[in-house]
């Protein structure tokens, strides 16, 4: 084996690393965050309005942070995946961009947080939130591709239990993201958060069992 060979074989466990642990860090900090900021409560409002307010800049940083995990899980996917597919890799790669441009274009404020905020749904949004709100929905559309093209690539690969998983997954990525929205009496804000903990706990068995390349 080459110098060259080495070092790739090397990288990719560490590439997707980041993949186990991206979700994980996401979630901590974001639940921690909420669990001391005032007006926050969970049935109401997505992580994402955090970035508002003092102490905005760690939800942030959140973004920012796992937001290039995921790009760098994304990276691993291709090499391990290779020649098999890249379009898993891609789509995934474009879900962490959308949590850049998320970073940047934060959430507008709304139904009482941060403290001061209306109560209720926000009557107008900005172009920072339209901004905020189209990378979201793009990212997470990307997410669940990724998701039903992995459960294509993984029967081809013969691990039915991770095919299955992944069209599981993808499916509830999207129904959680844009069912809320379009069902009339329900809850957005819950479809949110179903979507972020399925999506984020795919990224990490996807990315173990890479790690280990059975």
């Amino acid at each position: 084996m080459t110098s060259s060979s080495q070092a790739d074989a090397t990288a990719t466990p560490r590439l997707l690393g980041f993949g186990v642990i991206a979700g994980p860090l996401y979630l901590v900090v974001g639940i921690a965050q909420a669990l001391v900021r005032d007006g926050f409560v969970f049935a109401r409002h997505p992580l994402s309005v955090l970035a508002n307010g003092p102490g905005g800049w760690i939800q942030t940083a959140n973004f920012i942070v796992t937001g290039a995990m995921v790009i760098a899980a994304a990276i691993g996917f291709r090499r391990a995946l290779a020649p098999t597919s890249r379009a898993v890799s891609w789509f995934l790669g474009a879900f962490g961009a959308s949590m850049l441009v998320a970073a940047v274009f934060r959430a507008d404020p709304m139904d009482g947080f941060p403290p001061g905020t209306p109560n209720g749904p926000p009557t107008t949004i900005s172009p920072m939130g339209l901004v905020h709100f189209a990378a979201g929905g793009l990212g997470f559309v990307s997410l669940a591709v990724s998701c039903l093209i992995a459960a294509w690539v993984m029967s081809r690969r013969s691990v039915p239990s991770l095919a299955r998983l992944s069209l599981l997954a993808g499916i509830i990525i999207l129904l959680g993201f844009f069912g809320g929205m379009a069902v009339p009496g329900s809850s957005p804000v819950l479809g949110i958060w179903i979507a972020v903990v399925v999506g984020w706990a795919w990224l990490a068995i996807m990315s173990r069992h890479l790690i280990r390349g059975d």
